[in-house]
């Protein structure tokens, strides 16, 4: 995990110099003076050589100091825990959708091959992983929004209404107070951007899911537990799923960070306030300290996934032992 946060840290730092435009003005106005424009570089440190900023920058970082938005001079780590909670929560919405769906198409395409299903599923998964997510959030507001009227376009919570934070989360916070028309409120809210932003990784999970139940049927194990007369359900979610696990929840894994990345586009477009709608406002006022923590941030969450789905191998299969 720390070699691969150090890379992160050094790409995304020397990447985001590349970004035109200068910071001091952006801050201060085209009409300011050049001494007042060397004032605010030499206060932000940017008349320093790269090499001493990232210096002065990973000192910062591993004192948990992300430096302050050059916009609102609030310290990214404040802003980080207002607009991250948002993220999360649309996340883990499409993990769950994306999981459940695909695991359970994989599942029903592997038992019934070569069927009309089968070939169906797999022609939507080809779909789901081609098509731009900005564009099917588009068309999935045009539909399900504005001609048919079913679901809000934009936003976490309708105007009208209001939520007592406790964890930041809309949906549990709202639950947590009992606020039943809140929650429901919240969920019709982050279900069209969650169902748009686990297209890609459902179509992933499906295709997997399929391709591992596929393996692990052609088992002698398999053969034997449906010659002692145990039922299809038993035998496909029981026995055959529970083995083909592995690629299934590693292939989820890297879903995760696929999400997290695809964020930004889909909070953009369905104007959900959370890090991806931050960041990319970073990148167009040239924010450095903005991207660098969000980037990091993502990367940090990626990496953790992963080694934590890298843990759970031997939970799934026990055979699996680490020395």
């Amino acid at each position: 995990m720390f070699p691969t946060m150090f890379g992160v840290s050094v790409l995304i730092f020397f990447m985001i110099q590349l970004i035109p435009g200068d910071p001091a003005l952006l801050i201060l106005g085209e009409r300011a003076t050049e001494s007042s424009l060397k004032a605010v570089r030499i206060n932000m440190g940017l008349d320093k050589p790269l090499h001493v900023q990232y210096g002065k920058f990973m000192y910062k970082l591993v004192q948990g100091d992300l430096g302050d938005s050059f916009r609102s001079n609030e310290p990214v780590t404040k802003e980080i825990a207002i607009f991250f909670p948002a993220t999360i929560e649309l996340s883990l919405v499409a993990i769950i959708i994306a999981s459940f769906v695909g695991m359970v198409a994989g599942v029903i395409s592997a038992t019934k091959q070569y069927s009309i299903f089968d070939y169906s599923s797999m022609v939507f998964s080809i779909m789901g992983i081609s098509m731009p997510i900005f564009w099917l959030g588009l068309i999935f507001i045009l539909i399900f929004s504005v001609h048919l009227g079913w679901l809000p376009i934009s936003g976490r919570l309708s105007a009208h209404m209001e939520v007592e934070l406790v964890t930041g989360f809309v949906l549990l916070d709202s639950l947590i107070t009992k606020n039943w028309a809140a929650f429901r409120d919240a969920f019709w809210h982050i279900l069209l951007p969650g169902f748009t932003l686990s297209t890609i990784p459902m179509a992933l999970v499906a295709r997997i899911t399929r391709s591992s139940m596929l393996e692990v049927l052609r088992q002698d194990y398999i053969r034997t537990a449906n010659a002692k007369g145990l039922s299809p359900l038993v035998v496909h979610y029981k026995h055959a799923l529970r083995n083909a696990l592995i690629p299934i929840v590693t292939v989820i894994g890297l879903s995760f960070g696929i999400l997290m990345g695809g964020a930004v586009l889909t909070e953009t477009v369905f104007a959900w306030p959370g890090m991806g709608l931050w960041i990319l406002n970073g990148v167009y006022s040239r924010d450095y300290n903005v991207v660098q923590g969000g980037v990091l941030l993502i990367a940090f969450i990626f990496i953790l996934v992963n080694t934590v789905v890298d843990i759970l191998y031997v939970w799934i299969n026990p055979r699996i032992r680490v020395n």
